[in-house]
């Protein structure tokens, strides 16, 4: 039985079969936190408490769908974006477009918070079915800006990014409540099902544009996500409620592996958009066809759906900790030593693959990470901080690239071909930035434990 002086996280990771001493009037209890006592008086936030299936792979399947819709928007901004600078928009600089891509990815980030305390007053179900609602609906505004620079960031922006934060929230936080030693397979099927949502939709997209052209295609996208996103969210539940969630755990912060993985997310996030947004134009402007462009963005995210899958299992078996330190290694080497020679389609389609692959196993390592320090009791309050941080990377990571783009000379229009060393600047950037990001991960291992084969 706990004392007086156990730490937080014991309490929390440590079977309770009897807790009625922590809501007596003990001298005990007046050291405990109140909001500990009302938060984790339940068996139920304890690990050995946790179901590890059950109606958790419904969680599960239902996540992974809302997901592919989640990523179809984020993913594949890339293809949009080009079909916009290639018809309506033709004047706009492309680090501009970019920025309204990114402005809807930073919303994920900036709003994970409130997205918390949704799920807090109205539960995880009622928080995915508006995520689901606001995402479609942004979709669908956004056909009316397509000759409209300001409405776009206002839907494809602004909006979208607060449906995804909600959905994407729940996706990373619900299944913490039903998985402690698969987490990291629940996770990577979570998370396949955007790699999936992003490789499918971005051929569709492509193919949608050319047949009925850019305000059609965004009409159809968000009618398709309110189709079957709303039902997926039907069926998510809270297996326990969240209580007396702090908005921001300051405490969180003298957990020293905790510190350094928040820096390393937040260093990393501004590498892992520059190559979903820039593979069309990149292609475009070595002579490559907007088929064959979107075709890269296509095996760009197949690769990230096979690594977001398989990350999963393998974090249960080598330690998330381990993998996602080669996670951010493989996207850092991907874009140093590949990207800056493809100067035709054969070695971008193996740099499409090998950062694709490293992309996606980021999104599944990471939360499985931040879920295994804090356990299932602090896990919605750690993802929700440590998404805050990814705010920076998400809003300015893709711009930045846009901006040395276009310092290095290059052009925004898609028709005229141009020398790879243009490109060198901004992959040099996402390349550098990826390699600091595997240092701090690497940082945080050893934080953990000092043992090199150890499973961390």
């Amino acid at each position: 039985m706990p004392t007086a002086t156990t730490t937080e996280s014991q309490i929390e990771l440590t079977p309770l079969p009897n807790t009625s001493h922590l809501r007596s009037k003990s001298p005990a209890r007046a050291e405990i936190p109140t909001d500990l006592v009302d938060e984790i008086p339940e068996s139920a936030y304890s690990t050995t408490a946790v179901p590890d299936g059950g109606y958790g792979w419904t969680i599960v399947f239902c996540a992974s769908l809302i997901s592919f819709w989640n990523n179809s928007i984020i993913n594949c901004w890339g293809v949009l974006s080009l079909a916009l600078l290639s018809s309506t928009l033709k004047s706009v600089p492309t680090s501009t477009m970019a920025f309204v891509g990114s402005l809807g990815l930073a919303g994920g980030p900036i709003f994970s918070l409130l997205a918390v305390r949704c799920m807090r007053l109205f539960g995880s179900q009622i928080t995915s079915i508006i995520g689901v609602l606001i995402m479609g609906l942004s979709l669908i505004a956004s056909a009316e800006c397509t000759e409209n620079l300001a409405g776009l960031f206002g839907t494809a922006g602004l909006l979208a990014g607060i449906g995804m934060s909600f959905v994407y929230t729940v996706n990373n936080t619900l299944p913490v409540q039903y998985f402690s030693a698969r987490m990291g397979l629940a996770n990577g099927f979570v998370k396949l099902g955007g790699g999936i949502g992003g490789c499918v939709m971005a051929v569709a997209l492509d193919a949608l544009n050319r047949r009925v052209g850019i305000a059609w295609t965004f009409r159809i996208q968000g009618l398709m996500t309110i189709g079957t996103g709303l039902p997926a969210a039907w069926f998510l539940k809270d297996r326990v409620p969240l209580k007396n969630v702090p908005f921001v755990d300051w405490s969180m912060f003298k957990n020293a592996p905790f510190a350094a993985l928040y820096a390393a997310s937040a260093i990393g996030t501004f590498a892992l958009f520059v190559p979903p947004f820039y593979l069309p134009l990149f292609a475009a402007s070595i002579g490559l066809s907007s088929g064959t462009g979107a075709g890269l963005v296509a095996a760009f995210n197949a690769c990230n759906a096979v690594g977001r899958f398989f990350a999963g299992p393998l974090c249960d078996k080598f330690g998330p900790a381990n993998i996602l330190f080669l996670t951010m290694l493989l996207n850092a080497v991907s874009m140093l030593a590949i990207w800056p020679v493809s100067s035709t389609l054969a070695p971008l389609m193996v740099f499409a693959m090998l950062n694709g692959v490293a992309n996606g196993s980021f999104f599944t390592t990471s939360p499985t990470v931040v879920a295994g320090i804090f356990g299932p009791g602090r896990a919605a309050v750690a993802m929700s901080m440590s998404l805050t941080g990814w705010t920076g990377g998400y809003l300015l990571g893709a711009p930045v690239a846009g901006y040395l783009l276009q310092a290095a000379g290059g052009k925004q229009n898609t028709t005229t071909r141009q020398d790879i060393d243009v490109y060198r600047p901004a992959i040099f950037y996402a390349g550098g930035v990826a390699m600091a990001s595997a240092m701090f991960v690497l940082l945080a291992r050893f934080k953990m434990d000092r043992m090199v084969a150890k499973r961390v």
